[in-house]
């Protein structure tokens, strides 16, 4: 399949895997580009420039197709060194990035100087026209059912796909509750140049988490993430769990009072816990709506062929047969 996205970024498939902390390591980015997609390292799940140098070169042991890293700019006083990161980008011969979070745009001729094309992370109109107008290629549109930070706006990617294809000249991906070729074809259908899956490729044989992380999306349903820490507008989805609970109840209590400190041991260093360890109560992590579409931990080329075959099947067959069957009426 041809589309925009996958043009600019020089991929088979338009199927990126977002980056994710501690699940976006070399074997997770390999294999999805292995399998005609777009693999993405985290950036900042590496704790050093130089640890994500050695990250990128392993990457490139594993892979000779495309692949990208996520660098996410932080609203912390106290910043990760980005100059560097964004050496060990370059000089690792990285040629697409994927930022999220603060507006990158400080940083960004530096990479476009080195021929690197920016997806900016957007879960909103406004944000995505500011990413174009900036020089981003391309962005990642994030509807309220993503995982991770869904903005504070709640519009869902029914409405946003199609407003971003309004708005927007540069290509963009589909992401929140993506999982399948449904969500693909649908996503094409509003206007979308491919789509961005998170919480899907966790669950695959091929992301570098413990079992119990890939077996509780299996066993979730769309029902079973909260939204957390909304009272400090930095809302994050999560799947639902005993220090989430944990969570709420202090947000609950605590009002306008809450304060970042107050939920400390509920969010702050708990992903290795969690993805490496296995401790699904060591704290709150990000998962999407779509865990209740997700039903098997198939390897990363067993889902994506699955993906495209049933693609190619939903749009020869099902709808083609939908407008001959108008035409014969």
């Amino acid at each position: 399949m041809k589309t925009r996205i996958t043009e600019l970024l020089g991929i088979q498939h338009p199927i990126i895997q977002g980056g994710m902390h501690y699940v976006g390591f070399a074997e997770l980015a390999a294999a999805v580009s292995n399998a005609g997609g777009l693999g993405i390292i985290t950036g900042l799940t590496q704790k050093t420039a130089s640890d994500l140098a050695g990250e990128i070169a392993r990457c490139r042991d594993l892979t000779d197709k495309p692949f990208g890293v996520n660098l996410t700019f932080l609203p912390t006083v106290s910043a990760p060194d980005y100059p560097a990161y964004i050496d060990a980008i370059i000089e690792g011969g990285i040629k697409i990035v994927e930022t999220a979070g603060r507006n990158p745009q400080e940083h960004l001729p530096r990479l476009k100087q080195a021929g690197v094309k920016i997806i900016h992370k957007c879960t909103s109109v406004r944000h995505a026209l500011k990413a174009e107008s900036i020089g981003c290629d391309a962005v990642s549109v994030d509807g309220f059912e993503c995982g991770g930070h869904p903005g504070e706006d709640d519009v869902p990617n029914m409405i946003l796909l199609p407003r971003a294809a309004e708005a927007l000249t540069i290509p963009f991906v589909a992401s929140g509750g993506m999982a399948d070729a449904r969500s693909l074809v649908a996503a094409l259908a509003m206007g979308a140049d491919g789509m961005n899956m998170g919480t899907r490729f966790i669950a695959t044989q091929e992301a570098p988490v413990h079992e119990k992380v890939k077996q509780a999306i299996v066993a979730a349903t769309e029902l079973d993430t909260r939204l957390v820490m909304r009272p400090l507008r930095n809302t994050e989805r999560v799947l639902n769990n005993t220090a989430v609970e944990r969570l709420l109840r202090k947000e609950q209590t605590l009002g306008d009072a809450l304060k970042f400190e107050d939920i400390m041991e509920e969010v702050a260093g708990v992903y290795p816990r969690i993805m490496l360890e296995g401790d699904m109560d060591a704290g709150a992590w990000s998962c999407g709506m779509v865990a209740g579409l997700i039903h098997d931990v198939p390897t990363c080329k067993e889902l994506i062929d699955r993906i495209m075959a049933e693609t190619e099947t939903l749009i020869r067959k099902r709808l083609e047969c939908m407008l001959a069957e108008t035409a014969i009426a």
